[in-house]
């Protein structure tokens, strides 16, 4: 047998209309409540007093009175709406608590974040994770973020930052490119980072051509991505020779499709765990997971 109940109730908008009204006793109020036109309000209402076949309020000049069926609804509908909002609460806090948000630039989560992420959730099956990704610097406000991995010099005031490792920044390229001195750059086309040179000791062509001492390289000409991903993609494809973050090319180099066939490496920056210090116990297993 089945045992569901059914329940016969008016319509939701109706009901709302009505307790709004009922609360503040007042159809305006109510509409500005419920971001609708009095005319709105006023139309819900009818429309619950022809479901129940009863008037639930006395028109008054310019007055509302509740009427005792009106009354009877008014307070079993103040103690259910106040049950829902408290239940909800309860579900939106249980479920920030779970979710912990790691903000970074797009190719570090993309390379070195994403990888990782399956021994993260073996590690911690209880703990959400939410990862932002932009090139901008993203609030530890505990909405936008919680957690970042930012790229710098470690300092952000106001914010705890743990060193993960120095970055290395070097020339790579496919070995179909066959690039094995810095004479070779002339005859290839150079691709470039964007974003980099936003930085004010930024890893461009340029400063690496004044680090090696190397003459007649055109240091502007190539190819620009905003993105390294896209960087590392093109320079994969033998589109030319990039300066990139070997950290985030490392199986790359490791398995010959990309090679570093010389030097100097520009080490500036580091990447870096941060977050305020009054969220340390909150995002302890993202720390330890990270650090690890």
């Amino acid at each position: 047998m089945d045992n569901q109940i059914t329940r016969r109730l008016p319509p939701l908008a109706a009901l709302k209309a009505f307790e709004a009204a009922a609360r503040h006793l007042s159809i305006k109020s109510a509409a500005v409540e419920l971001s609708v036109t009095p005319t709105a309000v006023s139309h819900q209402i009818r429309r619950l007093e022809e479901s129940l076949g009863v008037a639930v309020f006395q028109r008054l000049p310019r007055q509302l009175r509740l009427t005792a069926a009106g009354s009877e609804l008014y307070v079993a509908l103040r103690e259910g709406f106040d049950l829902f909002a408290a239940a909800i609460n309860r579900i939106q806090v249980r479920d920030a608590a779970r979710m912990l948000t790691i903000s970074t630039t797009p190719a570090f989560a993309a390379r070195w974040l994403l990888p990782r992420l399956g021994a993260f959730r073996s590690a911690y099956p209880k703990q959400d994770l939410r990862i932002h990704t932009s090139v901008e610097i993203a609030p530890l406000d505990g909405h936008t973020a919680d957690i970042a991995i930012r790229y710098g010099l470690g300092l952000w005031p106001g914010l705890v930052a743990e060193k993960l490792f120095d970055d290395r920044i070097a020339p790579v390229s496919s070995p179909l490119l066959k690039v094995k001195k810095p004479r070779d750059l002339l005859k290839h086309t150079l691709i470039h980072c964007e974003w980099q040179s936003t930085l004010r000791k930024a890893s461009t062509w340029r400063a690496w051509a004044q680090r090696a001492r190397f003459s007649g390289l055109d240091s502007r000409g190539g190819i620009v991505f905003s993105d390294e991903s896209h960087a590392i993609s093109a320079a994969i494809a033998g589109q030319g020779v990039a300066l990139l973050s070997t950290a985030l090319i490392e199986p790359e180099l490791k398995s010959g499709v990309l090679e570093q066939p010389f030097g100097p490496v520009l080490s500036n920056y580091a990447f870096y765990l941060v977050y305020p210090e009054a969220r340390r116990a909150d995002v302890h297993d993202v720390r330890a997971w990270i650090s690890a």
